[in-house]
């Protein structure tokens, strides 16, 4: 069976869509959490691609977390074996410090927590072929690396989306989110992240669920079809439709 690896940064992760869709299209899905002690493969040739979630850590941990400084030096074993992969949110940021660029806070100290609007840019109307809203839970951001295209920007991090050569992708946002997740979160009592929640640019926990159920199934039909760009496969349409 085909197998694809899934670096989490928490045992606790949840892959939510992304995983229920790619088993449905007949992938065996390989968790590691280096984070516990699990190590990443010195090769990509048991797996047909790999995704680095998201974590609460930061990117520019590398001196205090080495499991951060082991990943960014294991990305570029990913990108040389040509197989396809995505960063999604702290994964993004870990691929775009592999590729030479910066990570960091919003220069206002503003965050980006909730379902927030991305706009696809010129090169990425292959992605995108309409403005469309995407949870995120971000309080840094990243530069666009030298010779990656870019795809979309949104309002407070610019760099929302990315492509590097042919079939790496770094997203600032978070398509796996599920409603479970959600309701999770905002039932355990979390003082750190209360405080998040009140700064520019997050949406209260009410707000989120009720965004979700406007737009978490469209977010499921783009990953859909974004899945068939990303793996080289099939897809009905040559865009990607909200």
């Amino acid at each position: 069976m085909k197998k694809i690896l899934f670096v989490f940064h928490s045992s606790t992760s949840n892959s939510g869509p992304v995983g229920h869709l790619l088993r449905q299209r007949g992938y065996e899905i390989e968790i590691r959490v280096p984070s516990e002690g699990a190590e990443l493969p010195f090769t990509m040739n048991n797996y047909e691609a790999a995704i680095s979630f998201g974590g609460s850590m930061s990117a520019n941990d590398s001196e205090t977390l080495p499991f951060i400084r082991t990943e960014l030096d294991w990305i570029p074993v990913c990108l040389s074996s040509g197989k396809p992969f995505l960063g999604i949110c702290l994964g993004a940021q870990l691929l775009a410090r592999a590729l030479g660029a910066k990570v960091a806070p919003h220069s206002e100290s503003k965050v980006e927590i909730g379902y927030h609007p991305i706009i696809p840019t010129f090169a990425g109307s292959k992605y995108f072929d309409s403005p469309l809203s995407f949870y995120h839970w971000n309080a840094e951001g990243f530069e666009l690396p030298s010779d990656a295209v870019k795809l979309a920007s949104g309002e407070r991090f610019e760099n929302q989306a990315f492509r590097y050569g042919e079939n790496a992708y770094g997203l600032q946002f978070h398509p796996e989110i599920s409603r479970n997740v959600l309701e999770e979160w905002a039932a355990t009592a979390d003082t750190k992240i209360e405080r998040k929640l009140k700064l520019p640019g997050a949406q209260s926990w009410e707000e989120q669920i009720e965004k979700h159920a406007q737009y978490g199934s469209v977010v499921e039909n783009w990953l859909e079809q974004f899945f068939s760009l990303w793996l080289k496969q099939e897809t009905n349409s040559n865009r990607l439709s909200t």
